[in-house]
Formats: C-alpha cells, sequence, structure tokens
C-alpha cells in the first residue's frame, strides 16, 4: 500500500500550523483539555495530541539524529486512521479530540516479530527444561487439548496483554491447528485491536487449509495478514519446496524457526532453506543464534530477516544471537517475545535484554545494539523486516496511526536524566498511558477501553483448568 508524500514543509508545519523552529510552551500535564470528551471506546476519531515533551518519531528526516528525535512542545495529529502530521502549534480540525501529552513520551507502537499467543496457557511451564525439553513436556502436550473455544480465551488474554504493554503490530507463528479453531483464533486476535500477521502451518496433507484460512478470515480483515510457517531442514526438503511455492503463490513472506538450538545444525537448515530457493528477502528466520560465520555473511547478501527474542533464548539455554556480527553484514533485525518462554509481553524487558547480552558477552558498552538501536529494532525495524515499513514503525506523516504515548511520571521511570535511555532501561507496561491503532483508541489512561480484564482473565483461568483436566 503506497501513501502519498508531503513535502517536508507540511510535515513540520503540520495542517494550518507553524514551522518546528517556532517556540511553543508546554502545558500543563495529565488531563484531557475541558470540554472534549474521549470518544466512545475503541473508536477512532481525529486526535491531535498536544505539546509532548519527547517525540521519537524514527524517521531523521522530522527530527534530529538516527530516531528522528523532536523535543519540547510537539504535537501529533491522527486523522482518518493516519498519522497527518507532526510539528508544534498545530491546528486541530473542527470536532477533533485534543489530549495534553505535556510531560508525556510518544512513539510509534511496538513491533513484536515472533509470538505464539496460544502458549498463554503453559505460562511458566516446564521452567527447568531447555527447548527440547519445553517442547516435550509443555508444547506438544498441551496444543492438541485445546477446543476452538478455548483457543480464542488464551489467545484473546496473551493478545490484550502485548496491546497493553504498547505492542500494535504482532506476527503470530501458529502451530497446526484445525479449520474451525483457527477461525477462533483469528477472531481473537482482531477483537483484541491488534495489527497482525498470522502465519500458519500443517501437515502437508492439510496445506490446502492456509490458503482457505487467508481468504476466509485473514484477506477480509483491514488489520490482518498472513505469512506461511514452516521448520526448516534437510530431512523434509520437499515439505519445504511445497511451502515456499505456496508462500509464493500467495505473496507472502515464509516464516522459519532456524538454528534455535544448538543441536538444529544436524538437519541444517540454511542449506536446505537455499535448496528450496527460499533464502531471500521474503524469508524471516526466527532466532538465528547457531549460525556459521559464512551463513551469517549469506544472510546479510541474501537480505533474509531475522528475529531476535533474547528473554526466550536466555529461559531455555538455546545461546545468544550473534547479532553484532549480523548487523556488520546489514542484515535486517527486529526483536520477539516468542510465546511462552518469553514469560511476558514486555517490550522493555526484551530491549534491555537484547542490549545486555551483547554487552555481557563483548564486554563492550558499546557494541550493537545501541540504545538507539535497539529502540530502532523494536519499531521501524521490525515493519521492515516483514514488508509493513511503507505502513508502520515511524511517525512519518502518511503512514497508519500505530501510536504509544508513555507516562514517565512514575517511582520507575522518574527523575528525567536521559528519557530516551529510560525508555529501553527503565520503562515497563505500566508506563504505556496511551495506545493507538489504526488511529483507533485502545488504551486510555493507562487502562484498556471497552474490556473488562477481570472477565478476560477469569475465562482464561476456567480455560486452563479444562485443559490440566485433560491432561
Amino acid at each position: 500500500m503506497n501513501f502519498p508524500k508531503l513535502s517536508r514543509r507540511r510535515v513540520l508545519a503540520g495542517i494550518g500550523g507553524v514551522p518546528l523552529a517556532a517556540a511553543a510552551g508546554v502545558p500543563a500535564r495529565g488531563r484531557e483539555r475541558p470540554g472534549r470528551p474521549v470518544e466512545a471506546p475503541g473508536g477512532r476519531r481525529t486526535t491531535l495530541l498536544r505539546g509532548a515533551d519527547l517525540v521519537l518519531t524514527m524517521d531523521p528526516e522530522l527530527g534530529d539524529g538516527p530516531l528522528g528525535t523532536l523535543e519540547d512542545g510537539v504535537d501529533v495529529l491522527l486523522e482518518d486512521g493516519t498519522i497527518a502530521a507532526v510539528g508544534r502549534k498545530l491546528d486541530a480540525p473542527a470536532g477533533a479530540r485534543i489530549m495534553d501529552a505535556g510531560g508525556k513520551l510518544v512513539l510509534p507502537g511496538f513491533v513484536d516479530l515472533h509470538n505464539h499467543l496460544w502458549q498463554s496457557s503453559i505460562r511458566g511451564g516446564c521452567s527447568t527444561q531447555d527447548l527440547y525439553g519445553w517442547l516435550a513436556g509443555c508444547n506438544r502436550a498441551t496444543l492438541p487439548k485445546i477446543d476452538p473455544q478455548d483457543m480464542y480465551r488464551f489467545v484473546h488474554l496473551a493478545a490484550l496483554d502485548a496491546l497493553q504493554a504498547g505492542v500494535t503490530t504482532l506476527v503470530d507463528w501458529v502451530h497446526p491447528i484445525p479449520y474451525d479453531t483457527g477461525e477462533r483464533y483469528v477472531r481473537a486476535l482482531d477483537d483484541a485491536g491488534l495489527r497482525f500477521v498470522y502465519a500458519a502451518t500443517q501437515g502437508t496433507a492439510d496445506l490446502d487449509l492456509i490458503p482457505r484460512v487467508k481468504k476466509d478470515f485473514l484477506d477480509p480483515l483491514p488489520l490482518a495478514s498472513a505469512q506461511v510457517s514452516v521448520h526448516a531442514g534437510m530431512s523434509a526438503r520437499k515439505e519445504l519446496r511445497q511451502f515456499h511455492e505456496l508462500a509464493r503463490d500467495l505473496g507472502v513472506m515464509l516464516n522459519s524457526h532456524v538454528l534455535e538450538h544448538r543441536d538444529d545444525r544436524k538437519d541444517d537448515p540454511i542449506r536446505a532453506l537455499r535448496e528450496a530457493g527460499a533464502f531471500g528477502p521474503d524469508l524471516l528466520m526466527n532466532h538465528a543464534i547457531h549460525l556459521t560465520d559464512e551463513e551469517i555473511a549469506l544472510t546479510g547478501a541474501h537480505d533474509v530477516r531475522v528475529a531476535h527474542c533474547p528473554l526466550s533464548n536466555m529461559r531455555l539455554a538455546s545461546g545468544i544471537m550473534p547479532l553484532p556480527a549480523l548487523h556488520r553484514h546489514g542484515v535486517r533485525a527486529g526483536l520477539g517475545h516468542d510465546g511462552g518462554t518469553n514469560d511476558t509481553s514486555d517490550m522493555f524487558n526484551v530491549m534491555k535484554a537484547a542490549v545486555g547480552l551483547q554487552r555481557a558477552r563483548h564486554e563492550d558498552a558499546s557494541v550493537h545494539p545501541t540504545i538507539p538501536a535497539v529502540l530502532r529494532m523494536a519499531t521501524l525495524g521490525g515493519a521492515e523486516c516483514i514488508g509493513l515499513a511503507d505502513r508502520v514503525g515511524s511517525l512519518t506523516p502518511g503512514k497508519r496511526a500505530d501510536v504509544v504515548v508513555l507516562d514517565p511520571g512514575t517511582l520507575n521511570f522518574a527523575p528525567r536524566f536521559d528519557w530516551t535511555s529510560q525508555i529501553v532501561l527503565n520503562g515497563q507496561p505500566p508506563n504505556v498511558s496511551e495506545v493507538f491503532v489504526d488511529g483507533h483508541l485502545r488504551k486510555h489512561q493507562g487502562r484498556l477501553v471497552h474490556v473488562d480484564p477481570i472477565h478476560v482473565v477469569h475465562e482464561a483461568e476456567r480455560a486452563a483448568a479444562r485443559v490440566r483436566g485433560a491432561a
């Protein structure tokens, strides 16, 4: 989807506004403008975020440095589901809702490149196991016992958890499930209000289910898109070619777990992907921990994208992705939660782990990813990895209005020293004050709108009891 490019002058001035060079006072923070009621829960209205103290646009053409940083009294206008303008003293269109962002931080919504939302059903499970032990004891032992109705409850809970933590786009790698369970899975994602990519896989005997799910459930939804997910290896070369051909026919990316565990080397997944013709920019590799130097160079040369899941990799004793080497070879990378073994939907924790692991391994505080680099990975970098950078990932006017507002005035975040670093090092999901997805208000004043979390948790607990009973 292509959006009209706005001139730099229009971007900086906004609609009817004044240039950014003009000074502006910072309004008092913490309340809506009097007489401007908030819309009905979940609705979409023209919204002016007025007077933010810090805006990270992720667009160097809009502001300073690699994150396009703007400070002191910056407005962001959301109109018709898009970013309409970023500037100071922007004029609010008639009937617009004006939200006081004074003292707050505004940035694009987070992009979670790798998840398995149904695994909220096994949170904390098999905590003494590595990857293979966890797969056998929790993952494979649980999934067959989840019926369509309970699948909805687990996925809905996890999707809302991600949303309230500032994730506005999510890639869900969905294990083989029946057609009717897939319908409930997609409905749970859509009901949560996320922008999502449904990465589906099936056994080769049921391969026709993937295009059916895409056509019947995903194509009608404006916030949904599809990928084809696989497990790559030389032992299943024929099947891998089939999945790659299906992804190509559908015009979607291929999504594969690759070298998450050291023993995965035995099946030589990189060779398998290359022989299948799938090793290119339409491939997203998850984990990619145990790559050789040659494979790292090939990944960059072929523009393959990677999803880094540091918390899951730590939990399962899988290892540490060679992120600095991948970066040196120009590999596009983003961040992922990885379902039940991430244990939270906290992108702040994921960012901090991505930075800290490399610093500890290399004993170098300047090693990639730096703080600015990891913030980009969590937003625009993730969008680039899945071909959505023309729509989301930055606050560039014309892109979709996926926006997060952070409140730094909390015990865990204050006082101000270096807010950009504090987002990564001090931020927590409770700092997420507002979340917009496609211009729809999904979280306001720290609470999800049009959602009863107590009911959602109660339903998930009942579902978990049924699954345990079946076991």
